[in-house]
C-alpha cells in the first residue's frame, strides 16, 4: 500500500502559478512516502514514533490506543508483549523530519519534535510536593505545582489518562479543602486555580470517581461562596463542580447556597452552568430532609418567575430540568401557591407538553394534575381544556408512556372530560413568546 500526496491537494497555488505559466496543461507529480516512514497500523506518516519491546516501530497515538484496547500483542509480528512500555524512535523521527523538510517544496510540512509525556512517577512526585506545600499552607508552592499539572493536562490525551489515574483529581480536592478551611479571601488564587483544573477533570470521561470529592462543609462552602463572586469563570466553575457534589444533605447545610443557585439561574453564565445549577437544585428540593426548608425558601426568591422565563426559550435540557424543578416545588404549599397565581404557569406547561421530550412531557404531566387536582376549580379546569390539554393528553396515552405519567394522564383525562362541553376549544399553538415580558 503506498500512501500519496499530490501538489493538486496540497499546494494549489503553486499550481495555479503553473498553470499561468504553462497555459493551463497541468501535470500532477506525485510522492511516495518511504515504508519505514509509516506507522504499520495507520499507515500514516508517523509523528511521535515509538518502539515496542518487539522492536517493532509505530506511531504513538496509534499503538496506545491498540493496547488500550485490550491487546496484548505486538500487531506485526503477533507476539506476546513481554511489556507495554514504549520507547521514543529519535532515529526515525529525525529521519521523517529531514525526509519532510527535503520536500516541502511538495507541500509536506515537518513533523514537529514531540513533547515527553508526562510519567506516573513525575505526577506522583509533584503530588506529594503539593501535598506538602499544602500541609505548611505554602500558598505560592501549591500555585507552581498546580500550574505544572494544568500544562500537562492540556499536553496530550496521554498525560490527561496519566494524571487522572495517579489520584491527582483527589489530592487537587484535598488541598483545596485545606486552604478553604482557612480563609477564602486570602487564598482566592490558588482557590482559583484549583476549581478551574478539577473542572477540566470531572468534565471529562476518564473517570476518576468524584464521591470523595468536597464532602467537608469547608469545600462545599467556598464553593457556594464562589457563585456570588465577581470572577464568571469562578462561578462557572463552582457550579459545574457543586453538580458533581454526592453529599447533598451536607451541601443543604451551607448557609446561602440558595441565594448563590438563585443569581446563577437570574444572572445566566452559560448553558452549561444553567444546566448544572438546575441540576443541584432538583437535587436539594427532591431528596434532602430539609427539602421543604429550602424549597420554600426557593420560592420566596422568586424562583418560579424565572424558571418560567427559562422554559419560554430554553434549550431541550435546561426546559427538562427547569420543568423536573417546578414539579418538585408543587409539592410544598408555598410553591403550588405561587405556581397557580403565576398566569403563564398553566398555558406554558401546557403548551411544551409532546413539544421538547418523554421526559418533560412527563414533568409536565405531572404539574398539570397538581395544579388541578388540589381544588378542581372549574374555572381553572375549562381554561385547560381550552388550551389544549385533552386533546394532549390523548395523543400521549395513544403514543405510550411510562406507568406513573400514564396513571396522572388518566386522572386528568378522567378529571377534565365532565368540563368539555363548558368549554370552547381554541388554538394552543400561540405564540408566547411575549411571556417574558
Amino acid at each position: 500500500m503506498v500512501l500519496s500526496w499530490t501538489r493538486r491537494n496540497m499546494f494549489r497555488r503553486t499550481h495555479k502559478a503553473k498553470e499561468q505559466l504553462s497555459g493551463g496543461d497541468l501535470t500532477v507529480e506525485e510522492i511516495t512516502i518511504p515504508t519505514h516512514f509509516r506507522c504499520p497500523v495507520s499507515l500514516d506518516l508517523m509523528k511521535d514514533p515509538v518502539t515496542l519491546s518487539t522492536g517493532i516501530t509505530y506511531d504513538r497515538v496509534s499503538i496506545e490506543k491498540w493496547i488500550e484496547s485490550g491487546n496484548k500483542t505486538c500487531p506485526v509480528t503477533n507476539q506476546k508483549l513481554s511489556s507495554f512500555e514504549i520507547t521514543p524512535n529519535h532515529t526515525i523521527r529525525k529521519m521523517i523530519q529531514s525526509w519532510c523538510v527535503e520536500n516541502i517544496s511538495y507541500g509536506i510540512e515537518r513533523i514537529p519534535t514531540p513533547r515527553i509525556p508526562v510519567s506516573s512517577y513525575e505526577v506522583s512526585d509533584v503530588c506529594t510536593r503539593l501535598l506538602s506545600g499544602c500541609r505548611s499552607l505554602d500558598e505560592k508552592k501549591c500555585v507552581e505545582f498546580v500550574g505544572k499539572i494544568k500544562v500537562w493536562w492540556r499536553e496530550s490525551e496521554r498525560n490527561k489518562r496519566v494524571i487522572v489515574g495517579n489520584g491527582v483529581c483527589s489530592v487537587l480536592a484535598t488541598v483545596f479543602d485545606s486552604f478553604s478551611c482557612v480563609s477564602f479571601e486570602k487564598h482566592v488564587v490558588i482557590l482559583e486555580e484549583i476549581l478551574e483544573i478539577l473542572t477540566w477533570m470531572v468534565m471529562t470521561p476518564l473517570g476518576e470517581s468524584k464521591s470523595r470529592l468536597f464532602s467537608s462543609s469547608n469545600s462545599l462552602s467556598c464553593l457556594v461562596w464562589f457563585l456570588d463572586g465577581k470572577d464568571l469563570g469562578a462561578r462557572q466553575n463552582a457550579v459545574l463542580l457543586l453538580k458533581e457534589v454526592t453529599n447533598v444533605e451536607e451541601l443543604s447545610k451551607v448557609e446561602s447556597v440558595v441565594e448563590g443557585l438563585i443569581k446563577i439561574i437570574k444572572e445566566p453564565i452559560g448553558s452549561s452552568a444553567t444546566k448544572a445549577c438546575l441540576t443541584t437544585i432538583f437535587k436539594l428540593v427532591s431528596s434532602t430532609k430539609n427539602r421543604v426548608e429550602i424549597g420554600e425558601r426557593f420560592v420566596e426568591l422568586g424562583l418560579v418567575s424565572f424558571l418560567l422565563e427559562t422554559i419560554v426559550d430554553g434549550e431541550k435540557g435546561i426546559i427538562e430540568k427547569a420543568l423536573g424543578v417546578l414539579d418538585c416545588l408543587c409539592d410544598f404549599k408555598k410553591g403550588i401557591e405561587v405556581v397557580k397565581i403565576n398566569a403563564l404557569t398553566l398555558p406554558l406547561v401546557i403548551k411544551k407538553l409532546l413539544r421538547v421530550s418523554p421526559l418533560a412531557s412527563s414533568f409536565g404531566v405531572s404539574i398539570v394534575r397538581k395544579i388541578l387536582c388540589e381544588k378542581k376549580e372549574e374555572s381553572v379546569l375549562i381554561e385547560a381544556i381550552q388550551l389544549g390539554a385533552f386533546q394532549k393528553l390523548l395523543v400521549m396515552l395513544q403514543v405510550g408512556c411510562e406507568e406513573k405519567t400514564k396513571e396522572n394522564t388518566t386522572e386528568l383525562l378522567k378529571l377534565l372530560n365532565g368540563y368539555r362541553s363548558k368549554a370552547e376549544c381554541v388554538d394552543s399553538s400561540l405564540d408566547f413568546k411575549y411571556l417574558k415580558n
